[in-house]
């Protein structure tokens, strides 16, 4: 075979699964194959289309940017990663006030695990069971997940794993040694599962009282996925550090480290930086991003697509239906077997949806999905559950 014959996925590394389709072109909600054919994304390419596919203010502001200026170096000044970083900050809150740009979640998490030791000398973690956090070295560290972690073991410093959800568990992991808890909000990998608000009451107590730094990763469930522009504003979360990425910068790659002054003062001019960390293509995504999710109607949409949504995966009433769960526009439907039969039964019906482990469907859809997408999405799993039904 010659190189020109070779596939073109044959150059690639084979580390995703292969879903058997190929996508040309995106379209509001939708995802367009080379014959035209349409599938409504419920995947949201794992949360990073908030606002779908061509969605024309932001692609307007990057196209201005890219004609403009693409790349700059974090050593020069740039007026739109100054205004990126602060409307970041004042729509983020709390004590937060340094941003830190790099180009991925799992970024924005190194980050925040260096800042953490460089603000307390300490290199010890507290994380989640069935957290996670990115697949870098440091990030992993962080990740719960066998299959992930177990090829490169020993991992970095020291991190104990307590269950989602556990006050006490997280009482006795906290010692004079460790530098901080991070978690997240809602756990996205994991499952789409929710802990009780006073859970994160008593975390934040426990990380004042002991001098623990907390550190929020709002990568998955930020920026309006959960119908608040972060999930943490439902649990009164107040961080010292928290990890932002995905969607932010309108689909260009992107992670934000933010960071109390405290925690700022702590690091050295040289000791971390990124060469395409902040550069102005992705800022101006920002700056667009943050405009859209200020849309008044924008948030309480969600709030009511992500109600009639969830009513509508509980309705679902089939043997191998577990629970729906979710916030806002960030859903699971857990099954009693693999999920990957129903993921193809689904993008048969011209729906994309993703996993969250082996027996769980996720849904993190465009913010931008309407009513009649929804019931769609709907009349396809209960169809799918009935014909299954039938079959048994």
């Amino acid at each position: 075979m010659t190189p020109d014959a070779i596939p073109t996925k044959d150059f690639l590394v084979g580390s995703y699964p292969d879903r058997g389709l190929e996508f040309v072109s995106g379209e509001g909600n939708y995802l367009i194959d080379a014959a035209g054919a349409r599938y409504l994304d419920l995947g949201g390419n794992y949360g990073v289309s908030l606002f779908g596919y061509g969605y024309e203010p932001i692609i307007e502001a990057l196209r201005a940017q890219l004609a403009a200026l693409v790349s700059l170096h974090g050593s020069f000044g740039c007026a739109v990663r100054r205004q990126a970083a602060q409307k970041l900050v004042e729509r983020s809150g709390g004590a937060l006030r340094r941003v830190f740009f790099s180009n991925s979640g799992a970024e924005a998490v190194e980050a925040a695990l260096k800042f953490a030791c460089l603000a307390t000398g300490k290199k010890r973690f507290t994380t989640m069971r069935n957290g996670y956090h990115g697949k870098t070295l440091g990030a992993l560290s962080a990740t719960s997940g066998e299959r992930y972690r177990r090829p490169y073991l020993p991992l970095l410093w020291e991190f104990r794993q307590v269950d989602f959800g556990d006050t006490e568990g997280i009482r006795c992991a906290l010692d004079t040694e460790t530098a901080g808890v991070i978690l997240e909000p809602v756990q996205g990998e994991g499952g789409i599962r929710l802990a009780p608000l006073d859970y994160f009451d008593e975390v934040q107590k426990l990380c004042r009282e002991r001098g623990v730094l907390l550190i929020v990763d709002e990568i998955q469930s930020g920026l309006g996925r959960t119908g608040t522009f972060l999930a943490g504003e439902q649990y009164h979360l107040y961080p010292d550090i928290l990890c932002l990425g995905k969607g932010l910068a309108g689909g260009i790659p992107i992670g934000a480290t933010l960071v109390s002054d405290p925690v700022s003062r702590a690091i050295p001019l040289h000791n971390h930086t990124s060469t395409f960390g902040g550069n102005p293509l992705a800022m101006a995504g920002v700056c667009a991003t943050l405009a859209e999710l200020s849309q008044p109607h924008l948030l309480h949409q969600v709030q009511e697509r992500g109600a009639q949504f969830l009513a509508g995966l509980r309705s679902i009433n089939h043997p191998k239906v577990v629970e729906a769960r979710g916030l806002g526009l960030m859903l699971a439907l857990q099954l009693r077997e693999n999920v990957t039969p129903t993921l193809r039964a689904l993008q048969g019906r011209g729906i994309i949806a993703i996993s969250a482990g082996a027996d769980t469907l996720r849904f993190l859809p465009p913010l931008t999905l309407c009513q009649e997408e929804v019931e769609i999405a709907l009349h396809a799993l209960r169809e799918i559950f009935t014909c299954e039904q039938a079959d048994v």
